[in-house]
C-alpha cells in the first residue's frame, strides 16, 4: 500500500534481528519518558526537528517482560502560546512506512494555521526504521532480480507462486523469531498511547494517511475516550487485509485503463490514439522483458507505483514510449534500492492483524483478477503470503461506539484505497464525516493535492473540532 516514505538507505544496512529485543544501556531513557535532542543526520539536518525514543513493552500482556524502543521526532508549533493546541501525531502509511522523517515532510505541506497550532510528532512504528526494525532475510527470493513473472497462468505456475509465498513466510518467521506476533497494529496503537502520555496530552490528536487511517481506527478502538481530533486521509477499508488487497487489485485495473486513456489523449507521447493501441504497446513492452535485472515483476512494481499518483503518469508514459521506440528501458527502472525493512514490516503487520486467507482464497483471487484482465497487476497482494503465516493471536479491532466523531478525507477515484472501502470504514466510526475530492485519481488528499476546499475544512476541524456537513464534496481539483 502506498503514499509511503520508505526507510532511508542507511537503514537497509541494519543488522538482522532475531528477537527484536534491544539490550538496555546506561544511556537509555526510563520507560514513559522522551528526552528529545538532535536527530541522526540520515533522518534530517534541520535543527528544528528533534528526535528521541520511548521504551515500550514488546508484549503489552507482559508489561514487565522484554521491551523495545520506539523512535519519535518533534517539530514545535510556530505560533504564539495562545495559538498552540498541543501535539499532533502523524503517520505516513504502509504498513512499513517510516515516520521519523515524515513529521518534517508532512508538516511542510500542512496549512499554515495547523503548523502554528500544533507540535508535529512523527514516529517509526514498531518493526520499522529505528524502532526495532524487522527483516525477512532472503524473503523467499523477493529481492532476487530479475524475478519470475508474478502473474501465474496454469497449474504449474500456480504451484510455483504458492511455493514462493511459503518460502517468504518461512524466511520471515525464521529471521524475526519470537517477536513475530507482536509486530501488529494493535500494539502500535498502544505505543501511540504511550507517546501521548509521555507528551502530557490528555487526548491523542492525529493525522494518518493510507494504512495510517487503519492505525487511527485501531487506536480509537483501544482508547475511545482518549481519542481526540483525527484526520484519516485516503482511508483503508475495515476488511481483512487479503480482501483489501484483492479489492485494490480490481481498482488498479480500472486505474490502468484510465492511464491508457490519458496516454491516448496525448498523441505527442507516441503510444497511440486509443486505449487498445496503448495497451498493445504496454503488453508488448512487458513481454520483451527481462533485460538484465529488469523483468516483468520489476516492471509491474513500477506500474503499481505509477498508478497511485497521477503526477507520475507522464514520466512513466514517456519512459515507456522511449522503451517501445528505442529499446532503452533505463528511465523505467526503479531509482531506489529494495527496501528490505519496508517489505518485511508490510507483510509482518498484515499477517498479524487479520485472519489468514486459505490457499483456495489466494488462488481464487488471482484467477478472478486474471479473468477480469489477462494481465493484472498483482504487486499489491502482499497478504497472499499470510496463507502460510502463523494464525494471529488476535485480530485488529477498528472503531468504538464511545469514540468521538472524526474526519475522513478521500480522493474519489483513489485506486490504492478505494472510496467504497472508505465508506465502510466510516460506518465503523460513529458520526464521522467524509470529504471527497471529486474527480481525483491520486492517493492522498489532505495536504497533498492542493485542494483549498478540502485542506481548509480539515484545518478548521483540527483547530476548532468543527466537522463539515455530511457527504461534503470538494470540486477544486487542479488539472494535471
Amino acid at each position: 500500500m502506498f503514499n509511503l516514505r520508505r526507510s532511508r538507505t542507511a537503514l537497509l544496512l541494519a543488522p538482522l534481528l532475531a528477537t527484536l529485543l534491544p539490550i538496555p544501556t546506561a544511556t537509555a531513557e526510563p520507560p514513559g519518558e522522551i528526552h528529545f535532542g538532535s536527530c541522526p543526520i540520515d533522518v534530517t539536518d534541520t535543527p528544528e526537528v528533534q528526535c528521541g525514543h520511548i521504551r515500550v513493552p514488546l508484549d503489552y500482556a507482559k508489561e514487565d517482560g522484554p521491551t523495545i524502543d520506539v523512535a519519535v521526532s518533534r517539530i514545535r508549533a510556530s505560533g504564539t502560546s495562545e495559538q498552540q493546541r498541543g501535539a499532533l501525531l502523524v503517520n505516513p502509511g504502509g504498513p512499513g512506512g517510516t515516520g521519523l522523517d515524515y513529521a518534517e515532510s508532512k508538516r511542510a505541506k500542512m496549512p499554515a494555521e495547523v503548523r502554528q497550532s500544533y507540535d508535529i510528532i512523527g514516529f517509526d512504528p514498531r518493526g520499522v526504521g529505528r524502532s526495532a526494525p524487522v527483516d525477512c532475510g532472503p524473503a523467499g527470493g523477493l529481492f532476487d532480480h530479475p524475478r519470475p513473472d508474478p502473474v501465474p497462468a496454469g497449474a504449474g505456475q500456480e504451484r510455483a507462486y504458492l511455493d514462493g509465498l511459503h518460502r517468504l513466510a518461512d524466511d520471515c518467521a525464521r529471521a524475526i523469531g519470537p517477536a513475530l506476533p507482536h509486530i501488529n497494529t494493535t500494539n502500535t496503537a498502544h505505543d501511540m498511547d504511550r507517546i501521548r502520555q509521555a507528551l502530557g496530552e490528555p487526548r491523542l490528536n492525529y493525522v494518518g494517511v493510507s494504512y495510517g487511517t487503519y492505525l487511527g481506527a485501531a487506536y480509537a478502538a483501544e482508547f475511545p475516550l482518549r481519542t481526540g481530533r483525527m484526520v484519516l486521509d485516503s482511508v483503508v477499508s475495515p476488511d481483512a487485509w487479503h480482501d483489501f488487497d484483492v479489492r485494490q487489485g480490481f481498482a488498479m485495473l480500472e486505474q490502468r485503463d484510465a492511464l491508457f486513456d490519458w496516454i491516448a489523449s496525448r498523441p505527442d507521447i507516441g503510444l497511440g490514439n486509443d486505449r487498445t493501441t496503448v495497451r498493445e504497446h504496454y503488453l508488448h513492452a512487458r513481454s520483451a522483458l527481462p533485460t538484465g535485472e529488469f523483468g516483468p515483476d520489476e516492471f509491474d512494481r513500477v506500474v503499481y507505483r505509477t498508478l497511485s499518483r497521477t503526477e507520475r503518469w507522464e514520466p512513466f508514459a514517456r519512459a515507456l514510449s522511449r522503451y517501445v521506440h528505442t529499446g532503452d528501458n533505463t528511465a523505467l527502472r526503479p531509482t531506489e534500492p529494495d527496501d528490505h525493512n519496508y517489505e518485511a514490516a508490510l507483510r509482518t503487520v498484515k499477517c498479524a492483524d487479520s485472519p489468514r486467507p486459505t490457499v483456495h482464497d489466494v488462488l481464487g483471487a488471482v484467477r478472478a483478477l486474471r479473468a477480469a484482465d489477462p494481465q493484472p497487476v498483482l504487486t499489491g497482494l502482499e497478504a497472499d503470503t499470510c496463507a502460510f503465516w502463523p494464525e494471529p493471536r488476535e485480530t485488529t479491532r477498528l472503531g468504538h461506539p464511545d469514540m468521538p466523531p472524526v474526519l475522513l478525507t478521500q480522493a474519489e477515484h483513489d485506486p490504492t484505497t478505494p472510496l467504497d472501502g472508505a465508506r465502510r470504514m466510516q460506518a465503523r466510526l460513529p458520526d464521522s464525516r467524509l470529504i471527497t475530492l471529486d474527480g481525483s485519481r491520486s492517493h492522498g488528499a489532505f495536504a497533498s493535492q492542493h485542494s483549498t476546499c478540502l485542506d481548509t475544512a480539515a484545518a478548521r476541524y483540527l483547530l476548532t473540532e468543527a466537522l463539515p456537513p455530511p457527504h461534503t464534496p470538494c470540486n477544486d481539483l487542479p488539472r494535471f
